[in-house]
């Protein structure tokens, strides 16, 4: 091959994902976001006695309302959305490997392009608790047998970087370039350039499988670092697995980390919210924690004012100056 194109060859194949430059979008240096998740957002304000500045939805794949935008923006507050393969029916709308296919490109096309006109930053929490078997993109069933094909391992793994290129946007060719490294099919409805959103991609399993097998472990289901902004976890009063939580922090270094997810559950546990923000404290990678007050917040197991010896230590926590009071571009001038 003469020296130019194998020049140019070589730079497609090295580029950054998408030709896009890859961001964390972290708190000010030594702070820690303590954010929300679901409903009751006055609710948990007023027990937490904390402005929370990052408020996480989740969003069906099928979902095309763009209202996680305007509620972060009013509420002053950055947006993180967890995206599902359900459709908003509750059924499975799109299979990892139709993912990884391009059978939802006009999708994802769609929400690279509304997050970057809304110009705001946008942590996207992608088909979280993955090695979970009650979620529909998870590659095994609870029994321990492996699903299809089309939801193995492999094809989660092909899904999320066709999903981070794709909304990380740039020059369609790179894209192409990247996706056909990938031994994937090029993007389908684009062909100059996407935008480029402020978005960053947090990579948010168990700590351990369910099943707890060999095959569906956290490892299984990583994407590789260049497609990984954040890595996280999910940890509630009622499985206060600190044994695996220490592993999965050490085995996953390099990024910063965050709780997708945290909640009591079950009955009212200040000890837990001690051990949980001494875990923090002790844990310097720890950039942002997201307390999950539950979609339906009336019958939500999880809701924070039904536990008020807990809400008062977590007042007392999040009252340190170890957590951001507001994301920075919210400050007044």
């Amino acid at each position: 091959m003469p020296l130019r194109p194998l020049v140019l060859a070589l730079a497609l194949l090295l580029a950054p994902a998408a030709g896009a430059r890859a961001s964390t979008y972290l708190p000010p240096p030594g702070k820690v976001f303590a954010g929300v998740s679901g409903g009751g957002l006055s609710s948990f304000g007023a027990a937490s006695g904390k402005h929370a500045p990052v408020i996480q939805s989740f969003a069906a794949w099928d979902s095309t309302g763009t209202g996680y935008l305007t509620t972060a923006r009013h509420l002053e507050a950055r947006s993180m959305i967890h995206i599902s393969t359900k459709s908003m029916s509750g059924r499975e709308a799109i299979t990892p490997r139709g993912i990884a296919m391009g059978h939802g490109d006009s999708h994802l096309l769609y929400l690279n392009r509304t997050m970057a006109q809304s110009d705001q930053m946008v942590y996207v929490r992608l088909m979280a608790e993955m090695n979970g078997s009650w979620n529909p993109y998870s590659a095994y069933n609870a029994n321990g047998t492996r699903r299809n094909r089309s939801h193995s391992t492999r094809n989660f793994k092909r899904a999320w970087r066709r999903v981070v290129l794709i909304l990380r946007g740039g020059d369609v060719a790179r894209i192409d370039a990247r996706l056909h490294r990938l031994h994937m099919p090029r993007l389908h409805g684009a062909s100059a350039a996407l935008p480029t959103p402020k978005v960053s991609f947090l990579w948010d399993p168990e700590v351990w499988g369910d099943p707890n097998v060999s095959g569906n472990v956290a490892r299984a289901y990583w994407p590789g670092a260049r497609f990984v902004d954040w890595v996280g976890t999910d940890f509630y009063s009622k499985f206060p697995n600190y044994r695996g939580l220490n592993a999965f922090y050490h085995e996953f270094r390099g990024k910063p980390f965050a709780f997708g997810e945290w909640a009591l559950w079950g009955h009212d546990d200040p000890a837990f919210v001690r051990g949980l923000f001494s875990w923090i404290r002790s844990h310097r990678r720890v950039r942002m924690v997201m307390y999950n007050q539950g979609t339906d917040v009336s019958r939500s197991p999880f809701l924070l004012a039904r536990y008020p010896r807990s809400a008062a230590v977590l007042r007392d926590e999040l009252a340190g100056r170890l957590f951001a009071p507001v994301a920075p571009e919210f400050l007044a001038a």
